[in-house]
């Protein structure tokens, strides 16, 4: 068989990419990884109990904002690494933002608390589970992500896993957010952070082997 034909043969049956057709998968597998992981801090955790005092105040959407401005920036930079001929990207310096702003907060909430109430403001309550649980939770929006990747072919797969992990990770903390009573930022910029960390370590490093394609 000549090489033309075979190219003929091979392209006969092409269809069109419907546009956006990245995006539109990745959406799918999020809202189904993010509504496992919604059902799985209902049933398993709790939401917290002055849940509907804490929406009134302004930590509780200080922490929602930190985390989901994290995940949904880290999704845009996942949806361009899974086109193959990516170059370039976004740079993750965009990501600071959010990261520099709740760092703000948290040093005016250290000046306005004497010393003897800082290790309070870093520590809470739970900071011995906080990243556990945030990385825990972002499992299963991972594992969609990952499924949705199996359709497409990226070519940085380290990259490309970690920063699936950073958005699992931030997606997953905004929703643990429901359950979380802490109200320190320097609490949330420690360990929510370092939960968001762990997912994005660990996407990497799964990310070599289940993103070959």
């Amino acid at each position: 068989m000549q090489t033309e034909e075979l190219i003929r043969k091979l392209s006969s049956d092409l269809q069109p990419v419907p546009p956006r057709a990245i995006e539109r998968r990745l959406g799918g597998a999020v809202t189904v990884g993010v509504l496992v992981t919604l059902a799985l801090v209902i049933a398993g955790l709790g939401l917290r109990p002055d849940l509907a005092v804490a929406i009134t105040g302004g930590m509780f959407w200080l922490k929602l904002g930190y985390t989901a401005s994290i995940g949904l920036g880290a999704l845009g930079l996942t949806a361009q690494l899974a086109r193959p001929e990516t170059s370039r990207i976004a740079p993750l310096k965009w990501l600071l933002i959010p990261i520099a702003l709740l760092t703000a907060v948290a040093l005016a909430q250290l000046l306005e608390m004497p010393p003897a109430g800082w290790g309070h403001l870093w520590m809470g309550r739970s900071w011995k589970l906080c990243p556990i649980l945030i990385f825990g939770l972002a499992i299963p929006i991972y594992l969609g992500l990952i499924v949705a990747f199996r359709r497409f072919a990226p070519s940085r797969l380290a990259a490309t896993g970690a920063v699936a992990g950073l958005a699992s990770g931030g997606l997953a903390a905004a929703i643990y957010c429901l359950h979380c009573p802490e109200a320190s930022a320097l609490f949330v910029l420690t360990w929510y952070t370092l939960g968001m960390a762990l997912a994005a370590l660990a996407g990497a490093l799964a990310g070599t082997r289940l993103l070959r394609w």
